[in-house]
């Protein structure tokens, strides 16, 4: 558990000793903690700005709610915000980004404004480039509640990481990816993320067959 929940619960905790209690059920932390659901993407994006539920707000530059056509037929999922993305506040950036674009201008042949692309953790993460559990129990409602405003023909999402935590983490992603799933009446394709595709030149064959795939379902 992160400094901040540890900081909250202590605080709930003694409020309930300072009333009487002696003993509360057991409990999960960090479940549904998120607040009321925004009514529409731009109060989405102000209570985002706003946002306190884990560690991340205290060291992040900036928020990234998500960049792109609020009505896409394509709505595209990062894991996490890059160092690169946090230092330049752009989404796209640094050379994972330049592959990104090329894969959706030349392949699927849309402009980026056509697309809706997010992180499902909406601030960089301290110290790694993997977010901890914790700050994904915090986030992910702000991930769901895009997905219902934007209502995607298809979610696309980079890498086994955001897959497993959205999904399964059961499964082997090469078993699952570039197959059509179905996810909450939506189709979900699974994608080896650019910066996959950049340690490993041969997987772009690979790819391009899992862009196609993508491409005959839009």
């Amino acid at each position: 558990m992160d400094s901040y929940q540890n900081l909250a619960l202590l605080q709930n905790l003694y409020r309930l000793k300072a009333a009487g209690f002696k003993y509360i059920d057991p409990f999960n932390v960090n479940q549904n903690t998120t607040t009321q659901k925004p009514k529409n993407m731009e109060d989405f994006s102000s209570n985002l700005m706003s946002c306190h539920l884990c560690d991340l707000s205290k060291s992040r530059s900036q928020t990234m709610p998500g960049f792109g056509d609020k009505d896409a037929d394509l709505m595209i999922i990062d894991f996490s915000v890059s160092p690169n993305d946090d230092e330049s506040n752009q989404y796209y950036s640094g050379r994972s980004g330049e592959i990104l674009k090329n894969m959706i201008e030349n392949v699927l042949e849309l402009k980026l404004s056509q697309i809706y692309f997010t992180h499902a953790v909406k601030c960089k993460p301290l110290n790694t480039n993997t977010p901890s559990m914790s700050e994904w129990e915090s986030c992910k409602n702000y991930l769901f509640w895009q997905i219902e405003y934007v209502k995607p023909k298809v979610i696309v999402t980079l890498g086994k990481e955001v897959y497993a935590k959205m999904v399964s983490e059961d499964e082997d992603f090469e078993n699952v990816r570039g197959h059509i799933i179905d996810f909450e009446n939506y189709k979900l394709i699974p994608l080896q993320h650019p910066s996959f595709i950049l340690r490993n030149p041969q997987s772009k064959k690979t790819t391009f067959k899992d862009l196609k795939t993508i491409k005959s379902c839009l």
